[in-house]
């Protein structure tokens, strides 16, 4: 019996060892294999061309920067022709864009991040819950940490006259992705971990209209857009950009419909390369003309508010891809929603290099592009490339598992089988 439970220890013991290698070895990027290994922004654009020849992808423009300053851009279409006027939606990128206009009223003096959101609503409340609503504040509903549950996740209307009103969606939204409830409540300790949650940002597109005064849309084109003189982004649907619009597809190559929501915040940013292009320069502290928000206010947003797994992922609104030093990330974020947009936004605020990628048809070739920037520039294996490794960690540490227990057994059975021999002898 003690030997039996000698072998168990060692097997746990060295599978531990080897689900330890397996974690730190993606962590650390030994066995990814980026697309292209050429950091030269014209080389990277061409092997990114080469890269589109291999999978379907519908629609895409994409900018890398160096220095702070646009050095070349790439366009890519299956029918109609794309440019860098050409109108996307960027799904949940438009959460980033979303936390600089609380952020302004944070600046103003509006908002306050770490009072009770309660404090400032009026049309809707969160229903009541096991927990202490008053933990729910502007900060942790910014950082995902509010410990709301809904993990909304929006799929949108295809028409129009669908849209729910925004109390509507709080409560239930009917367009919520196969799988969650819909509904926008406290459903774990605020504070406590790190949760997605689109119910949240929809709930902070409540607390701008009631602060402001003005529709979520007005406010983020008067406050955020017009002095940036991003003249063709907007979350509510403006008819007049339809020309512009790109072209949604499904993931097999057919077209797909054009989708509405009510979770503006969240997910229904339109915005072209060229808007993104003046929004990177809000980041670089040596443009400070025409600045809606103050470096000391965007510095904020890049602090760790968030972790996972022992890793910072996430301050007021952005992802903390990777920390490039001593407390500096490379930030931004990234839109993935169905039919399939995928959206890329990376910013290194050390160097002030970055990348940008919008594209429709795929489900992530934008977040696979942008991630490999990040690693062959950085060295460093992103939040959302790790993410997209994990099913190849649990593989090989399932297969890892599976190999030490059979050599446990065969040492067992060999060391017994000359045991016998000797015996015999």
């Amino acid at each position: 019996m003690k030997r039996f439970l000698k072998y168990i220890s060692l097997s746990v013991v060295l599978i531990l060892i080897w689900t330890a290698v397996i974690f730190l070895g993606i962590d650390k990027g030994w066995w990814h294999t980026p697309f292209t290994e050429q950091k030269e922004s014209t080389k990277f654009i061409k092997s990114v061309q080469k890269e589109l020849k291999k999978e379907f992808v519908g629609s895409m423009a994409m900018v890398i920067f160096k220095n702070g300053a646009p050095v070349i851009e790439s366009f890519h279409s299956k029918n109609t022709s794309v440019d860098r006027n050409t109108v996307f939606q960027v799904a949940s990128l438009s959460k980033f864009v979303s936390a600089i206009g609380v952020m302004r009223l944070v600046q103003e003096g509006k908002l306050e991040l770490d009072v009770p959101v309660s404090n400032y609503l009026k049309r809707w409340q969160l229903p009541p819950s096991s927990f202490d609503n008053n933990k729910v504040t502007v900060r942790r509903l910014l950082s995902h940490t509010a410990g709301l549950t809904d993990g909304l996740g929006y799929s949108g209307f295809e028409k129009l006259k669908d849209v729910q009103s925004l109390e509507s969606s709080l409560t239930k939204a009917k367009d919520a992705d196969l799988g969650k409830n819909g509904s926008t409540q406290v459903g774990i300790l605020p504070g406590r971990e790190w949760r997605y949650s689109g119910g949240g940002f929809t709930l902070l597109q409540l607390i701008v209209e009631e602060v402001s005064g003005q529709s979520f849309d007005q406010y983020m084109r008067t406050e955020i857009f017009a002095p940036l003189r991003m003249q063709s982004s907007f979350y509510q649907w403006d008819e007049k950009f339809r020309n512009k619009l790109c072209n949604f597809y499904n993931a097999d190559g057919s077209k797909a419909p054009h989708f509405y929501y009510t979770s503006l915040a969240a997910t229904s940013l339109y915005t072209t390369l060229n808007d993104l292009e003046k929004l990177f320069t809000l980041f670089d502290e040596e443009q400070s003309t025409l600045k809606p928000l103050l470096p000391k206010y965007q510095r904020m947003m890049w602090q760790v508010e968030a972790s996972k797994l022992g890793a910072p992922i996430y301050g007021l609104g952005t992802f903390l891809f990777a920390e490039v030093d001593k407390g500096q990330f490379v930030i931004g974020h990234d839109g993935q929603s169905n039919p399939p947009i995928n959206t890329a936004f990376r910013y290194n605020p050390t160097n002030r290099d970055g990348i940008i990628v919008l594209t429709t048809g795929s489900s992530d070739f934008a977040t696979r592009i942008a991630s490999d920037w990040v690693f062959i520039n950085t060295g460093k294996v992103d939040t959302l490339l790790f993410a997209m490794q994990q099913s190849n960690m649990t593989q090989l540490v399932i297969i890892g598992s599976i190999l030490i227990i059979l050599l446990i057994i065969t040492y067992i059975r060999f060391k017994n089988l000359v045991a016998n021999i000797i015996t015999q002898n």
